[in-house]
């Protein structure tokens, strides 16, 4: 059993409050993985939703970045336009923080009811925050799957800590694909 792991594909990070150009770009991209994950009836399809309430200020995250983003019920919140069609065939796990527990506890159950998971592969944003630590929950959850990040499909807060980010995957035995394939890299070439 396979898993594709949509991470925080959200308005508020494409569009909104913490817009890149970066993370518009790979939207095309990350809408093809997902149609490919869909044909494959060995390939269970996970979305995580970065979700905050009127606390956010106050925790450790809103001390750090002080903008208000993906707060629950809002339009920031929800899964980008070009997403919302696949939401309804697919598992979503809100999170509170960058990790995902309830996503490593979905990875167990796929294999509790599908047989063994013997690859995950992620794709989204930030890179550098929720990407890389859901890829190291993912390893922590089911140490034995082969574990992927997509760089084509993935943005970081800058191009700097994305390729900072797939450094650190990779010293983490996690394999990174298509690298030097990125939207906006091949774009300037």
């Amino acid at each position: 059993m396979k898993a594709l792991i949509v991470v925080d594909m959200q308005n508020d990070f494409v569009t909104g409050a913490l817009k890149n150009e970066q993370a518009q770009s790979i939207v095309p991209n990350v809408v093809k993985k997902i149609e490919e994950a869909e044909q494959d009836e060995d390939c269970a399809v996970i979305f995580t939703e970065d979700t905050h309430g009127d606390d956010y200020p106050s925790t450790e995250e809103g001390i750090h970045l002080p903008v208000k983003h993906c707060a629950a019920g809002t339009w920031g919140h929800e899964i980008i336009d070009e997403l919302k069609s696949f939401v309804s065939c697919s598992e979503v796990c809100c999170k509170e923080t960058f990790g995902s527990v309830k996503l490593g506890e979905q990875l167990c159950s796929l294999a509790a009811h599908g047989g063994t998971v013997t690859e995950i592969e992620l794709v989204g944003v930030c890179t550098d925050i929720c990407v890389i630590s859901n890829a190291l929950l993912a390893k922590a959850f089911v140490p034995n799957a082969h574990i992927k990040v997509d760089a084509a499909c993935c943005a970081g807060v800058t191009p700097q800590s994305h390729e900072t980010a797939l450094d650190a995957l990779q010293g983490c035995q996690i394999e990174v694909t298509n690298r030097g394939n990125e939207p906006w890299k091949c774009a300037d070439q």
